[in-house]
């Protein structure tokens, strides 16, 4: 009998925690059906078409969601900008070099500020050897993400001038993402001997991806 009141309670106390979760997890689904919404008609109200695909702009962001949701915690997204191009194709090329340059920047940015410049501040290394380390890894993950990052859709509009601008989303898998990172350590390592030194702390962080 005793064992059965303590069962009794047990489920007591976690009914208010289960209702908790779901209502928060409502709350979510509604704000996050909200903020779609929103992006959907900002992109019409934009005179946003989609680019290179006989599919609706309304499909192409449902199955980009889609992706995105089923990677959960690991899928991120990146986005390149092309403006000022007469040719689409060309236009579209300079949206996807965007788009990798701009991860690269963020993974060399995030690892200068995690570990070299604590170098810095230690005064264990020279400045130029630091920025030489973090120049050389920018440009190796640049090399190694473009193969990592998969391409979703991209929009165009025409420009006032008879140019057009383009968008270019893409979805990473930051598994794969931190794999290519480190790659790209690898081989910056080999051109360096201070990244050689503090390989093993250099790649603690750049596993670590882009948490805080």
């Amino acid at each position: 009998m005793k064992k059965i009141l303590a069962l009794m309670m047990a489920l007591c106390l976690m009914i208010p925690a289960v209702s908790i979760a779901a209502e928060r997890n409502k709350a979510l689904e509604k704000a996050i059906k909200k903020e779609r919404t929103t992006k959907m008609k900002e992109l019409k109200k934009g005179k946003w078409e989609l680019f290179g695909s006989s599919r609706t702009l309304e499909v192409a962001l449902l199955k980009h969601w889609d992706n995105l949701d089923k990677l959960g915690d690991d899928g991120s997204e990146e986005v390149g900008v092309a403006t000022s191009f007469k040719s689409k194709n060309i236009g579209h090329q300079m949206a996807v070099n965007n788009a990798i340059t701009n991860y690269a920047q963020k993974a060399g940015s995030t690892l200068k500020r995690r570990v070299l410049i604590d170098m810095q501040a230690n005064c264990t290394e020279q400045g130029s050897e630091i920025d030489h380390i973090y120049a050389a890894y920018e440009r190796l993950v640049e090399k190694e993400i473009k193969n990592e990052m998969t391409e979703s859709f991209s929009i165009i509009r025409p420009n006032a001038d008879g140019t057009y601008e383009m968008q270019t989303f893409f979805i990473v898998s930051e598994d794969a993402a931190s794999k290519a990172r480190l790659r790209a350590l690898e081989s910056a390592a080999a051109e360096s001997e201070a990244a050689q030194r503090y390989a093993d702390k250099i790649a603690g962080f750049v596993r670590a991806g882009f948490e805080n």
